[in-house]
């Protein structure tokens, strides 16, 4: 089996773990092998991206950015990171690193939705949830009330969940193409 072949059935195993497990809703007791897989691998991923959405922040304090950039910069880095590392490969001829890095958006957008969807829970985020482990500020409470959008956490969350599964079935798709459908 070839390298893209091996990647297309990883990350199409991946995504159908993810739609199952839906890490983001509960807390997942890794009782089969296969689960305890998809945990680490989610784990490992998601605090990546928690990482480059921290990093966004750091980025903003250190520029004295206003409130509402910084609030912002966290979540745009983390989205920006996975495109950008796609968009590198597809100007490189790499049209598979490409749609992976569409499908890591994607994967990202649907943990921003789940943090979207918290926003009316308040402005701190408990230490027991926080990345850091200790109290922190809720970003998308802030953006959303600064927008009078708040009361629509529910509504912008659902689109952009929407929004990363298309994704991450559109970059599935599309590898799945690259790398089993023989070119004429």
């Amino acid at each position: 089996m070839t390298a893209k072949k091996t990647a297309t059935v990883t990350i199409i195993l991946f995504l159908l773990l993810f739609i199952a497990y839906k890490p983001y809703d509960q807390t997942i007791y890794a009782d089969t092998f296969l689960k305890h897989i998809f945990v680490l691998y989610s784990f490992v991923i998601n605090n990546t991206f928690l990482i480059v959405h921290e990093g966004g922040h750091g980025v903003c304090y250190i520029l004295s950015c206003p409130e509402f950039i910084t609030a912002a910069s966290g979540t745009v880095f983390q989205l920006l990171f996975p495109y950008l590392l796609g968009f590198i490969s597809k100007k490189q001829g790499n049209l598979f690193g490409y749609y992976i890095g569409l499908f890591f958006l994607g994967f990202s957008m649907q943990y921003t939705a789940w943090y979207i969807s918290t926003a009316h829970e308040g402005l701190h985020v408990s230490a027991a949830n926080s990345f850091l482990g200790i109290d922190s500020y809720h970003d998308f409470n802030y953006i959303l009330s600064v927008l009078g959008l708040l009361n629509f956490d529910w509504l912008i969350s659902g689109i952009v969940k929407a929004g990363g599964y298309i994704l991450m079935f559109y970059a599935c798709f599309k590898m799945w193409l690259l790398a089993f459908v023989k070119r004429q």
